[in-house]
Order: C-alpha cells, then sequence, then structure tokens
C-alpha cells in the first residue's frame, strides 16, 4: 500500500508542478464486445509500426463537443489538435506546450478586467481531407460546443469566456433564450489569427486550451449529424485519421502523414480494441496479441502483480470513485408528513447515514487492490490548496480528528455504523433483535456499467445494506447505454467516478451547477428546483451575498458563478471549500475512494506515457 501511495503521489504531484509552471478500472471503465461475446480478434502479433491496444469498449461519442467520458478523450487526443496540447518535458514531467498555436501567449488585461489572448495558427494547418484549416474553424467549434443549441455536456467549459453569460440568458420563466444572437467574445481577422477575450485572469486557462472540447471542428463536416460515426466522414486534424471502425469491436488509427509534427509520431497504425470483459482483455495480454490493457480483473490481480512486476504499472491518476444519488429519489417513510425544505433536509441526513455503512478499506484492500486510498471527500487527492503546499482535501470537511467528510479509518468504522444506526432509527424501524430496519420504503436500484470491478463494488454495497434491512437490486448496462441513463436521471443510485479535467479544484466542482450536462444528480431540476434548503454567507469574502433557504440556483450556481469571478486565490479558495461543502452537504455524493490508474503495457513499448487526466499517449511509442 505504501508503495503504492508514493506512486501515486509522485505521479500526481509531477503533474501539479508541471501544470502550474507552464501556465473508468478509471472515470471511463466501459462496455461492448463483438456479437459472439468474446474479444475482438487481434493480429497474431503486432506488425511492425502497429501497436494494439484496449482501453475501453464502443465510446458513446467521439465528437469532441459533446463527449464526456476519459475513453472518447483518448481517442480524441490522438485524432485532434488544439491550440494547446499535454507533453512531456525532458524530465518525464507533464506540462502544457502550443500545438496548433505557436505561441501561448499572455494575455492582455483590459481596463474592465477582462483578458484578451491573441493567439497566431502555424503555417499550413489542414484538415484530414486537405482542406485548410483556419482560425474560423476554432471560432465555429468553440460557440458550437458552447451554445444552447447543442447543450453539450461540457459547454460550462467555456463559462470563462466574455459572451457566454448572454448566450445562455433566459427570461423569467427559464425557458426562453433571450439573446439567440448572441456568441463568444472570439474572432477571427483573418485565416491564421484568433482573439478570445475571457471575463476574467484564471490559473487553468492554457489547461483548457488543451481539453478536447476546445478542440476545432469544421462546420460543413458537422452538418452531418452522423459525422462521428464513420471514418469515411469523420475529418479530424490530429496526429492520426481515422482507418477503420468495426463497431463494438476495433477503431484502427493511421499516422496523418500531413500533420505538423508527424517527425515526432513514431507509431504509424494504432489499433484500439473495443471491450469491457477484463478476463478477455487480461487473455489477449498474455498471448502477446494486445500489447496495453487499461483493465485487469479483480480476481487476477494478485497474480499479476506478482508475475508481470515490470508491466503492470500504478499510475497516479486525479479522480474519485463514488456512488450518485439521484436527487428526485424518494426514501422518505410513508407517511412522514415531511414537505419541501424540510422533506429535502431529512434526505440529506438519510444519505449521508447511509454513505457511513460503507467500508471504503475493505472496497479498496479486497476488491480494488492497486493501491486506492478511502475517499473522505469528492474533490480528488492531488490537488493543492491556496499555500501550494497542503492538498486542497486535507483542508475539507472541518472536522476535528480525521481529514474530510467522514473518518476512513478502520478504527472508526463501528462508531460510523452506531452513527448511521442512531440517524436512521429517527425515520425508520428499527428491530434490535435482528439489527434490520423493517419498513425502508423502497428496493433501491443500483445502476453500474459492465465491469467486473463495478460488479463486485455493487455486490458490496447491496450486502452492507442488507445486513441492515435495506434492499438494493443491481442493474447492468453497457456503457453509452449507461451514460445516457444516468445523464438523464434515470436511476436512483448509481455507479459515478470523475477524473479532473485540469489542474483545479473546481473541475470537480462546476460540474454540479444546475444546467450542467454532467449533473447527473439532477440538482436543480423538476421537484428539486424549488426546494429552498440552502444557505450561504459570502459576506466575509467581500461580497454582498447571503443567502437563507435558498434554492441550488441561487446558492450553488451563484457560489460557482462567484469562484470563476474571483481573483484573489485566497477567497477562490476558500469559496471553492464552501461550494463542496454545499456539495456534501446533500449526501448526493458519496466518495468510496480515490483513483489510481492500473494498467498492463508490455516491456518492450517505450515512449508511453499517461496523465493524471486519465488520457493515454500512444503515438509516441515505439516497439522494441
Amino acid at each position: 500500500m505504501k508503495k503504492f501511495l508514493a506512486l501515486l503521489l509522485a505521479g500526481v504531484m509531477a503533474f501539479s508542478l508541471a501544470a502550474c509552471g507552464g501556465s473508468g478500472s478509471g472515470g471511463s471503465s466501459s462496455g461492448g464486445t463483438d456479437e459472439t461475446g468474446g474479444a475482438a480478434p487481434a493480429a497474431d502479433v503486432a506488425e511492425p509500426g502497429t501497436i494494439n491496444v484496449c482501453i475501453a469498449s464502443e465510446p458513446d461519442t467521439i465528437d469532441p463537443a459533446l463527449n464526456s467520458a476519459v475513453d472518447g478523450a483518448t481517442l480524441l487526443i490522438h485524432m485532434f489538435s488544439g491550440l494547446a496540447k499535454w507533453a512531456q518535458d525532458p524530465s518525464g514531467a507533464l506540462e502544457i506546450v502550443p500545438d496548433c498555436a505557436e505561441e501561448l501567449v499572455e494575455g492582455v488585461e483590459n481596463e474592465d478586467g477582462t483578458v484578451t489572448y491573441t493567439y497566431t495558427l502555424r503555417e499550413g494547418l489542414t484538415w484530414s481531407d486537405g482542406e485548410p484549416l483556419t482560425a474560423g474553424d476554432f471560432v465555429f467549434a468553440w460557440n458550437r460546443a458552447a451554445g444552447p443549441e447543442l447543450a453539450a455536456d461540457y459547454g460550462y467549459m467555456f463559462e470563462i469566456v466574455d459572451g457566454y453569460a448572454e448566450m445562455w440568458e433566459t427570461d423569467e420563466s427559464g425557458e426562453n433564450f433571450v439573446n439567440p444572437d448572441a456568441v463568444l467574445n472570439v474572432e477571427a481577422p483573418d485565416d491564421r489569427t484568433i482573439v478570445v477575450t475571457i471575463e476574467n485572469a484564471v490559473p487553468y486557462w492554457n489547461e483548457l486550451l488543451a481539453f478536447p472540447t476546445y478542440f476545432p471542428v469544421r462546420e460543413d463536416v458537422v452538418a452531418n449529424e452522423a459525422w462521428a460515426t464513420d471514418p469515411s466522414t469523420y475529418v479530424c486534424n490530429g496526429a492520426y485519421t481515422m482507418a477503420s471502425w468495426d463497431h463494438n469491436s476495433l477503431i484502427t488509427l493511421a499516422k496523418n502523414e500531413a500533420y505538423y509534427d508527424a517527425a515526432n509520431v513514431t507509431m504509424d497504425t494504432i489499433n484500439f480494441y473495443l471491450s469491457d470483459d477484463s478476463n478477455n482483455m487480461l487473455t489477449n495480454y498474455e498471448n502477446g496479441d494486445w500489447q496495453f490493457i487499461d483493465d485487469i480483473p479483480t480476481n487476477e490481480m494478485a497474480r499479476v502483480q506478482e508475475q508481470y512486476p515490470d508491466e503492470y504499472v500504478v499510475g497516479g491518476q486525479m479522480g474519485t470513485y463514488y456512488v450518485c444519488w439521484n436527487i428526485g429519489t424518494d426514501i422518505l417513510p410513508a407517511g412522514s408528513g415531511l414537505t419541501g425544505a424540510e422533506a429535502e433536509a431529512a434526505r440529506e441526513e438519510i444519505r449521508n447515514a447511509i454513505a457511513l455503512l460503507f467500508d471504503r478499506n475493505y472496497i479498496v484492500e479486497e476488491i480494488g487492490q492497486a493501491g486506492q486510498l478511502p475517499a473522505s471527500s469528492f474533490v480528488a487527492l492531488g490537488l493543492l490548496d491556496s499555500d501550494g503546499i497542503s492538498q486542497f482535501y486535507e483542508n475539507a470537511g472541518h472536522n476535528d480528528g480525521f481529514v474530510g467528510y467522514y473518518d476512513t479509518s478502520e478504527e472508526a468504522m463501528q462508531s460510523n455504523f452506531d452513527q448511521a444506526i442512531e440517524i436512521l432509527s429517527k425515520y425508520y424501524t428499527y428491530d434490535e433483535a435482528s439489527g434490520q430496519f423493517t419498513d425502508f420504503p423502497m428496493t433501491l436500484t443500483y445502476l453500474y456499467n459492465t465491469s467486473e470491478g463495478h460488479q463486485a463494488i455493487g455486490e458490496y454495497l447491496q450486502a452492507a445494506l442488507a445486513g441492515v434491512g435495506i434492499n438494493m437490486q443491481l442493474e447492468n448496462q453497457e456503457w453509452a447505454t449507461f451514460l445516457n441513463t444516468r445523464k438523464e436521471g434515470n436511476y436512483d443510485i448509481a455507479r459515478n467516478g470523475w477524473l479532473g479535467d485540469y489542474n483545479d479544484p473546481i473541475s470537480f466542482l462546476d460540474m454540479w451547477t444546475t444546467n450542467s450536462g454532467n449533473n447527473d444528480v439532477q440538482f436543480g431540476r423538476n421537484d428539486h428546483a424549488t426546494v429552498a434548503n440552502y444557505s450561504m454567507d459570502l459576506t466575509p469574502y467581500g461580497y454582498d451575498i447571503n443567502v437563507e433557504n435558498g434554492t441550488w440556483a441561487e446558492t450553488y450556481d451563484v457560489l460557482i458563478s462567484t469562484i470563476k469571478s474571483c481573483t484573489d486565490n485566497d477567497t477562490r479558495y476558500e469559496l471553492m471549500h464552501i461550494a463542496e461543502d454545499l456539495l456534501m452537504q446533500t449526501g448526493c455524493i458519496c466518495p468510496l475512494y480515490y483513483y489510481t490508474d492500473p494498467y498492463m503495457i508490455n516491456s518492450n513499448v517505450q515512449g508511453f506515457f499517461a496523465s493524471p487526466l486519465g488520457y493515454k499517449y500512444v503515438m509516441y511509442c515505439t516497439i522494441a
């Protein structure tokens, strides 16, 4: 455990330092097999200049604006280039460097506090079909990704750009946009110049430029709504083009010789095999057919660690594996008589009590087995606080004697259990003789995506709840279906995981605003939109904002906007802690562990690297 922790901290901290200096299973574990149910057939051995890898199953989407999963992002970083990208420096640390842009320039602060950046594109950039790549393509792509018409999950990533608020402004009903012609403050005065103005300086702007949602797309290409599902219509601008896509089986990428940095791309062909069956992954790996796999069967973990000490890797990953509740799931006892804010406060107490029943140490030691650490907060390990020394999660929760919102130590399990029973007994009938509640009002359904590890965790959670008389059935869905079911709120309680999109705690917090496409909990929506159960006082921080018993939109949404406009570093971090307090108050987020990134890579493969964001980089690999 200590060895894995050291590896995790080393990996994440190297990323953190590089990012500051320069400016599934992971969160995307996925599903899909061929029609026979087995792994897709692989070549007997990789051909020279070819690597066979398996990161996940059939992606939900590989449209840069619509993707919100790590497996899709890994495909996108191989086929698209933004203004910036992540790369390794000579020491192996990750840093942000120019990609399509000649230089990552400093912004110019305007009199009103906004900041303007002017970027020059490299000469001779082209799309994979030979058409020239222009600054106007970036302008179009950013407005498309940010706008209400597409309503992309990650549209809020453009909230910092001037003009975004006007695009999303609605009338009092909240149903009609009042500025239908509004656009982002980004212009292309000529084919090689991009001028963008953001609301205020933020420390992660360059990292946003490297994020897939900021990648360019071409207007005539995406006019075909199915463009991102077929190689014949998939036009991109990165290191690779899509040569073929045998859905639910294999995506093959071919080196793009027209890519500006093609000379440094060492792998000619990448075969991304699509599977969610970790046993088949391991079989193909051990047969020598696949050189990289991103998932390992739980029951094989110990053997793999012993048999392949030089090929089994546990990397650092900046993320949290958690359980989320649908805030609309009514778990109050029949005839409680509670309504509105009182009812929601009771549900909060119940959900937080249930979170105390889970033994996170058992989950990481007996199921995870890859050095994961029990999580006591949602914002993950690896993100520093404002002092640049302590970690954000270490200062979360404001509790004496332990870090975070739960005491996750093994010694605290009994007291956590006793506290949970005491709280739940306020709402349900507890039979002392059997040690069970006899009138929990429903059978919960736990939704998870296909994965042996996710199933094992679900079965543990099911058993833990059954031990106190709460029934929960398990429902498995393949990856793409699962993502959309969860997004639409058609579940009671679900498996979830989040990896930071950039090196800042806000990337764990802004996803929970009412209109965020990643707001799977459904905060501020449907019946919850009018629940006035939240309070915050920002006057100690110099803001004229003090809300008592407000709605989610009146509190959390306002708080996130305030954070994004705050230019005082210490204040900004204090406000982010308040945001996490509000989030964890709801009980809808139940952290289980902080991710590590276990994978297997053939010892003959050189040049591979992974980032704590979960992305895998194969383009610079060679095979000895």
